[in-house]
């Protein structure tokens, strides 16, 4: 492990987001006097109401932005004296990427140019700084019954999606290499909890229980995903940030395989539990459709090198983490009509009905 990193003044892309804003209450918590400037553009995805809590803190500064806007993201370099950039803003849903690639080129691919290049041209001028990339497991590609994917497992995207995030992850390489370019890049399982935009599996499941809705299920349902609490994800991105040595890539993962039948069948049951339906209600909402073209069959992650190096594992079970999830959704009821309200409705409506 190198010697600790302590950013005085970081920019966070995306913060406004499921995980940036979760990682921002993390950061904000646990390193005072730390200025974190947070650079969203707030498309429907994101939501200031994520961070409500931060709103007025001293430490914390909102910018409404886009990182394609290249003087933008190099005023605010400059005038905050930025010495650290964690960039989480990405277009990410798997299913807009099959239907819409192009923005997640430009958002994925060429903003992540664009926040390179300027952070490269102000790194020259600080005394120590550091670039962390917030990739994903999706790049690897599909993975068959058995293995896991570590952090030389070439990438092969499979998806419009993946491969903006792939391309994305060959830009920062290509920066640590050609530039010595100080630059970190994580990728991650999926991730659950609190404020996680509802077109996303479990929260989606979540509401639509409550609406009684259909519960679609891709396929035989028999895909498997790791997943990763978003609060274990945080502490993981800041354990990176300040002790990984550049260059370096570090998957994270939370050690949690689960096919999507059987995370749906065990949202139906806790939720039947919760609204004191008979035993077996919700599972009745369950309806396969079509399978999504491109759909990996399996991720799993190898995080092993994390521990290793850094010391980090995750906190969260995976029964803890889910049933904390479903009572912060229960008890934010507000938040979700508030996001699933506007633009979002009419997407929301094409997919899954009125």
């Amino acid at each position: 492990m190198q010697q600790l990193f302590t950013p005085t003044s970081l920019l966070v892309t995306g913060g406004a987001g499921f995980i940036g804003s979760n990682f921002i209450h993390h950061f904000l918590a646990g390193n005072p006097g730390c200025r974190v400037v947070n650079l969203d553009i707030l498309t429907y995805a994101g939501n200031l109401q994520n961070l409500t809590a931060v709103q007025d803190n001293p430490d914390y500064r909102f910018v409404k932005g886009d990182i394609c806007d290249g003087p933008l993201v190099e005023r605010l370099l400059t005038e905050e004296k930025i010495d650290a950039v964690v960039h989480f803003a990405a277009e990410s849903h798997v299913d807009r990427s099959i239907t819409g690639p192009e923005i997640f080129v430009r958002t994925n691919v060429l903003g992540t140019q664009t926040l390179l290049e300027a952070s490269r041209l102000h790194s020259e001028r600080m005394p120590s700084f550091r670039y962390l990339q917030i990739s994903t497991d999706e790049v690897y590609g599909s993975l068959g019954p058995e293995g896991f994917f570590t952090e030389e497992t070439p990438l092969a995207a499979n998806s419009p999606y993946s491969a903006s995030k792939a391309g994305a992850d060959l830009l920062v390489r290509a920066y640590h290499e050609t530039f010595q370019f100080p630059t970190l890049n994580t990728r991650c399982s999926n991730n659950y909890g609190p404020y996680h935009f509802p077109e996303k599996l479990i929260p989606l499941l979540i509401h639509n229980i409550l609406q009684k809705r259909s519960l679609p299920v891709y396929g035989d349902g028999l895909n498997v995903r790791d997943w990763l609490h978003v609060r274990d994800h945080a502490a993981a991105v800041e354990r990176v940030l300040k002790c990984g040595t550049p260059g370096s890539v570090f998957n994270i993962g939370g050690n949690n395989e689960w096919k999507n039948i059987d995370i749906v069948n065990l949202v139906c049951d806790l939720m039947d539990e919760r609204l004191e339906n008979p035993a077996g209600t919700s599972r009745k909402l369950i309806t396969f459709v079509k399978d999504r073209k491109g759909h990996d069959r399996r991720y799993a992650i190898d995080a092993s090198k994390l521990k290793r190096e850094l010391g980090w594992e995750p906190s969260y079970t995976f029964e803890r983490g889910i049933a904390e999830t479903i009572d912060w959704y229960l008890a934010n009821q507000g938040w979700v009509q508030e996001v699933t309200s506007g633009a979002y409705r009419e997407y929301y409506q094409a997919q899954y009905g009125a």
